[in-house]
C-alpha cells in the first residue's frame, strides 16, 4: 500500500523546491541531505511530503518525548490511512541500577511502566514484522536500546486460520511461548482465558481482543471482539497474534543461555579470587546463583536485560539488536532537529559505559551486561540506509555528511521576516536594555533577555523586579512544570520580561515577543556561538515586530555570521514576498499550548496559506517563581501541610501520585506525568532525611 498524504493545504513558498530536491536525491540513492528550515516555515509538511513521493518505510527520530507526540499526532493526521506508531522508552519513572564506589552506594534499580506506551512499542514491532511498507514510526532515541532477536521475535508469530487442525492444548501452549499469560477473572492486555473451547485473547500490541472457537481439534471460527462489550465485531478467515513482549525466545535458545551463564559465573567468580577479591566474588556468586533459579522456575527475573546477550545468541562485544533491525533494509531516516538530536544519540553509549563498569567491577553483575547497551554511533550509521537532517541550523556533522549542500526553506507561508539584528556598546546596556523594554510594555509586547550564568540572569530579573518591571528568570534549576507556568504568564502578560541562559535558545513557541537582547554577545563560546545565536534570535521571528539586539563591544565571527546570515534570508523573505504580493501576517496562538520545539510550523492558522490549530489541555496549578511566599527550593517537602504528615500518610500520598503519574504519561502528557514525578521523589525524599 502506498502512502496517501491528506491535506487541505498545498505546499506554497519554499516548500515546493524543497519538496522536489529531497525527493529527487532519495530517488536517485543520496545517503545524506540536509534540510534548513526555518523557524516556522513548515518543515514537517515538507517532510510529509517526502515521504507520501518516495513511498519508503520512515524512521522519524526526535530527541524528547513530547516533541514525538507532536509529530505521531501531526503525521497520523496526514496519512489516516497508513501505519503510523510511536516508539519511545516505556517508563514512567526508571532510576538505573548504579554502584558509586567512593561512597560505597549500591542504587537498586526502580521502575514503573507504562502499559500503554508498551502497547504502542509492541505495535510498532508487529506493523514492521507484518510484511506492510507504508509505515512512519516517530521515535525518540530509544529506538538505539537493545532489544530481542527480530529472528525470535518473528518465530514466535501465531498463524491461525478457519479450519486449521492444531488443538485446543497445543494452541494455548503456542500463546504461553508467545509470552501471553492465562488469567481467568480479568481479561485484560497480554492474557487469555478458557471456557471449553472458546479461547478469548486479549492482544498485547492493539485494542482489541480475539475468540478462537474449537470444533474437536478444528478452529471453526475466529471473532474480533469488541473490549467494552464482549460481544462480536467481525468473522475473519485468518489471523496473526504477534508475541505479547518484544523480548522473547524460544525453549532452546534458553536452555543453552543457561548453560552459558553458569560457565560464564564461574570463570568471573575464579578471576575474582585469584586478585584477592573475596567480597566481590561472593557477591556475584549469590546474585546470579539467584536470577539462574528464578529463570529456571519462572522464566523471569530482575535485571533479566543484563543477560540479553545469552539468549540472542551474541558473541561478547557484538551490538545489540534494535529497533532499527525490524525495518526494511531500504528505510528512510528523518532526523528531526538534528543539532541536538545527533549529539544525544552520539552521547547515549558512553554514559550507559561508565555505569556499567562499575556494576562489572565491583561484583554486581556479570561482563555480559555491558552488551546489553545503546548502539555506538558508527553502528547507528552503519544501519541506517538514506538520512535526511532536519534543522534551522545543521552542526558540522549534518554539513560534513551531506558535503555542504543543503536544501534550504527560508520562505513562511505568513509572510513574517527574520527579525533584524542590531549591534550596541556593553557600556550602559542595562539602562538602554530599559528604554527597550518600556517601549515593549507601552506596545503590550514581550522581551527576552539572554545572560551567560544564572548568577547573572538571577540578579538581573532582581535589578528589574526593583524598578517595578514584571520579570521572572527561568534557567536549568527551575522544574519543568515551573517553566511552563512562566512561559505562559509571559505570553498572557502577567510578566513582560524573561531572562534566561541557554533554555532560550531554542523551541520556544512565542509569537508575543518582539525584542530578543543578548547580553556579552562578544563572549565567544557554546552559549554564543554561531548556532546558538541564529536559534536565540528565531525566537523574535514570529513576530511582526521582531528585532534583535546584540550588546557588544567587539564584532565576533561568530555575530558576523549570524548578522549576515540572518540579512541573507530577510532579502530572500522580502524578495519573495514582494513578488507575490504577500502581506506578513501576524501569528495569533492559543495559550496554554504544550512549549514544545517549533511546534507551531502547522499549528497556526493565517492568510491563504493557513495551518491548523492543535491545542493541548494544559492548565497545571503550580507555583512560579514570582510567587513569593513559596520556597521552589523546597519544594513539595516544604509544603507545611506536608510537613505534618506522617511517614504512613506519606506512603499513601506517593502512591496516589504513582497512580496519576502513570495515569497522565497514559495520556501522553509527560509534561503532567513528570510533574507528579518530581512530588513523589519529593516526598520519598522527605522520609528519608527524617529516618
Amino acid at each position: 500500500m502506498e502512502f496517501k498524504l491528506q491535506s487541505e493545504y498545498r505546499p506554497t513558498g519554499d516548500q515546493p523546491q524543497a519538496i522536489a530536491e529531497l525527493t529527487s536525491g532519495i530517488n536517485n540513492g543520496t545517503a545524506y541531505q540536509t534540510l534548513l528550515g526555518v523557524t516556522g516555515s513548515g518543515k514537517t509538511f515538507t517532510m510529509a511530503n517526502v515521504i507520501a513521493n518516495t513511498n519508503k518505510p520512515t524512521l522519524i527520530l526526535s530527541h524528547n518525548k513530547t516533541l514525538a507526540a507532536q509529530l505521531y499526532a501531526e503525521f497520523k493526521s496526514f496519512f489516516p490511512e497508513n501505519s503510523v506508531h510511536y516508539f519511545v522508552s516505556y517508563y514512567d519513572y526508571y532510576q538505573p541500577e548504579a554502584y558509586i564506589p567512593s561512597s560505597d552506594k549500591y542504587i537498586e534499580k526502580d521502575l514503573a511502566i507504562n502499559e500503554e506506551i508498551d502497547r504502542l512499542r509492541l505495535a510498532t514491532v508487529a506493523a514492521l514484522l507484518s510484511g506492510r511498507r507504508d509505515i512512519i514510526v516517530v521515535s525518540s532515541v530509544s529506538c538505539i536500546y537493545g532489544m530481542g532477536n527480530p529472528k525470535d521475535f518473528d518465530e514466535n508469530i501465531i498463524e491461525i486460520k478457519c479450519g486449521q487442525n492444531i488443538g485446543r492444548d497445543r494452541f494455548l501452549r503456542t500463546l504461553v511461548d508467545a509470552l501471553y499469560s492465562r488469567n481467568e477473572y480479568e481479561l485484560s492486555r497480554g492474557t487469555f482465558r478458557v471456557k471449553g473451547d472458546t479461547v478469548d485473547i486479549a492482544l498485547a500490541y492493539e485494542e482489541i481482543n480475539i475468540r478462537v472457537i474449537f470444533w474437536g481439534d478444528e478452529i471453526e471460527s475466529i471473532q474480533i471482539m469488541d473490549i467494552a462489550t464482549q460481544l462480536p465485531q467481525e468473522n475473519v478467515e485468518a489471523f496473526k497474534i504477534f508475541p505479547a513482549n518484544i523480548f522473547v525466545t524460544t525453549k532452546e535458545n534458553m536452555a543453552i543461555a543457561l548453560d552459558k551463564i553458569a560457565v560464564d559465573l564461574g570463570t568471573q567468580r575464579d578471576m575474582f579470587y585469584n586478585e584477592a577479591r573475596i567480597v566481590e566474588a561472593k557477591r556475584l556468586y549469590e546474585r546470579v546463583s539467584y536470577d539462574l533459579e528464578m529463570i529456571r522456575e519462572v522464566g523471569y527475573c530482575s535485571g533479566i536485560e543484563n543477560y540479553s546477550r545469552y539468549f540472542d545468541g551474541r558473541e561478547p562485544g557484538m551490538r545489540p539488536f534494535c529497533l532499527l533491525d525490524y525495518f526494511p533494509k531500504d528505510f528512510l531516516t528523518i532526523i528531526d532537529e538534528s543539532h541536538v538530536t545527533v549529539p544525544q544519540i552520539r552521547a547515549m553509549y558512553g554514559g550507559d559505559l561508565s555505569r556499567k563498569t562499575n556494576l562489572v567491577n565491583y561484583g554486581f553483575r556479570l561482563q555480559a551486561a555491558i552488551d546489553n547497551r545503546p548502539l555506538k554511533f558508527e553502528e547507528f550509521e552503519s544501519l541506517v540506509n538514506q538520512t535526511i537532517f532536519v534543522s534551522a541550523t545543521p552542526a558540522d556533522y549534518e554539513l560534513n555528511k551531506c558535503e555542504g549542500i543543503v536544501t534550504e526553506q527560508i520562505i513562511r507561508p505568513t509572510g513574517l521576516l527574520d527579525p533584524q539584528i542590531i549591534v550596541r556598546p556593553s557600556r550602559g546596556q542595562i539602562d538602554d536594555l530599559i528604554e527597550e523594554i518600556q517601549t515593549r510594555v507601552e506596545q503590550n509586547e514581550r522581551t527576552l533577555v539572554t545572560t551567560l550564568t544564572k548568577r547573572m540572569a538571577e540578579e538581573l530579573s532582581e535589578y528589574l523586579t526593583r524598578i517595578s518591571i514584571r520579570c521572572a528568570y527561568i534557567h536549568s534549576d527551575v522544574e519543568t512544570m515551573d517553566r511552563i507556568k512562566i512561559l505562559d504568564q509571559l505570553r498572557g502578560g502577567e510578566i513582560d520580561v524573561l531572562i534566561g541562559v541557554n533554555l532560550l535558545r531554542e523551541g520556544l513557541d512565542l509569537p508575543e515577543v518582539s525584542l530578543v537582547a543578548i547580553i556579552d554577545a562578544d563572549k565567544e563560546g557554546f552559549l554564543r556561538s554561531h548556532r546558538s545565536l541564529t536559534q536565540t534570535a528565531g525566537r523574535a521571528a514570529r513576530n511582526l515586530n521582531g528585532v534583535v539586539i546584540m550588546y557588544a563591544d567587539k564584532i565576533t565571527d561568530s555575530m558576523q555570521k549570524t548578522i549576515d546570515e540572518t540579512d541573507r534570508r530577510r532579502s530572500m523573505q522580502l524578495k519573495y514576498n514582494e513578488e507575490n504580493g504577500i502581506t506578513p501576517q501576524a501569528i495569533v496562538k492559543a495559550r496554554n499550548l504544550i512549549v514544545g520545539q517549533d511546534s507551531s510550523e502547522e499549528k497556526i492558522k493565517v492568510s491563504r496559506k493557513g495551518r491548523f490549530i492543535e491545542k493541548a489541555n494544559i492548565n497545571p496549578v503550580i507555583h512560579s517563581y514570582l510567587d513569593k511566599d513559596y520556597d521552589a527550593a523546597a519544594g513539595v517537602a516544604a509544603d507545611p501541610i506536608v510537613q505534618y504528615m506522617s511517614d504512613n500518610d506519606k506512603k499513601k500520598a506517593i502512591e496516589r501520585l504513582r497512580v496519576q503519574m502513570i495515569e497522565a504519561a497514559k495520556r501522553m502528557d509527560f509534561i503532567e506525568a513528570a510533574q507528579y514525578r518530581d512530588e513523589l521523589l519529593a516526598l520519598e525524599e522527605s522520609i528519608k532525611d527524617k529516618i
